[in-house]
């Protein structure tokens, strides 16, 4: 028997990486800005042919980031505390959430994503238990396109292990649609729609085009605090014929406004079309207020 809804598009990153010297900083009409334009035909020159910078460069401290996040309901009531980890091992950026709750459940959310041929998530994986006692487990492999997963669901075991059709680079899950999101920022607040695609459970796993588009400025309540953020729509596009038996909600996902642009917010299902509505708070404590239009849009 297999698994009856799908993977909702909620995601989770806190990352942002910057790089820079003195000479590009350099004012027009400097020696270094100077010297820079001379140079500039040999470094296009040198660069079009050589590949895409990676982490590999970079110092696995500059991109390690540790947070404490808010799981809550639409109410603002804090539902579970998370612990948010971030590192780069071998080459590869490593993201893992862990949410306590109270009722003794704990949500472990993982994901791998690689840089050597442009960024592409390769794993995601969710481990749901009770107690010490599995609830649900979901792991895929957007690499090779392979899915597995167990659900413990009214005394009964369901377990899979499907191929789906995934093109690398281009299909994302959980913490991927954040970074998806900042990579075509600037693409969607223009006004261009982007589709990626997402695996889901209808019942039987399968790859569907999910469409992202840009709502505008919004501030919200968080932490005692009113914010400003991007906020970003994730629609799923499942099959009419499908959509008949199950119903799959969509997803916001707010960014910070005005850019770099880090996860501020997400609401969206827990896991399933049939979980709880949710929002994920960058902040937490007490104060969380619905996002509304900004008053006064500035920035960009």
């Amino acid at each position: 028997m297999k698994a009856k809804r799908h993977l909702s598009a909620v995601a989770l990153v806190f990352a942002a990486c910057s790089s820079g010297n003195e000479e590009d900083r350099a004012p027009p009409g400097s020696s270094a800005a100077s010297a820079r334009a001379t140079q500039a035909p040999a470094a296009e020159a040198r660069t079009a042919t050589a590949p895409p910078a990676t982490p590999r460069a970079v110092a696995p401290e500059a991109l390690s980031v540790h947070g404490f996040p808010a799981l809550r309901n639409l109410e603002g009531r804090t539902l579970a505390n998370g612990d948010f980890a971030q590192w780069l091992e071998d080459g590869r950026l490593h993201m893992r959430m862990r949410y306590d709750f109270e009722d003794g459940r704990r949500i472990e959310e993982r994901a791998v994503f690689a840089f050597d041929r442009g960024l592409r998530q390769e794993r995601w994986s969710w481990r749901e238990d009770r107690d010490g006692q599995p609830i649900r487990h979901f792991d895929v492999d957007l690499e090779r396109g392979i899915v597995s997963g167990e659900k413990h669901e009214k005394g009964e075991i369901s377990r899979w292990d499907e191929e789906v059709d995934v093109q690398p680079g281009h299909a994302f899950a959980g913490f991927g649609f954040s970074i998806a999101l900042k990579i075509h920022r600037e693409r969607l607040v223009g006004g261009e729609p982007v589709t990626l695609d997402a695996v889901v459970f209808t019942p039987d796993p399968r790859v569907v085009p999910v469409e992202l588009s840009y709502a505008g400025i919004e501030e919200m309540r968080m932490a005692g605090r009113v914010l400003r953020g991007d906020r970003f729509d994730l629609e799923p596009q499942i099959p009419w014929i499908v959509d008949l038996f199950v119903h799959a909600p969509g997803t916001r996902v707010w960014l910070t406004h005005p850019p770099p642009a880090a996860f501020l917010r997400s609401e969206g299902p827990l896991l399933e079309p049939g979980d709880p509505v949710i929002r994920v708070d960058l902040l937490p404590g007490e104060g969380s207020g619905p996002a509304g239009p900004a008053a006064s849009p500035s920035g960009g």
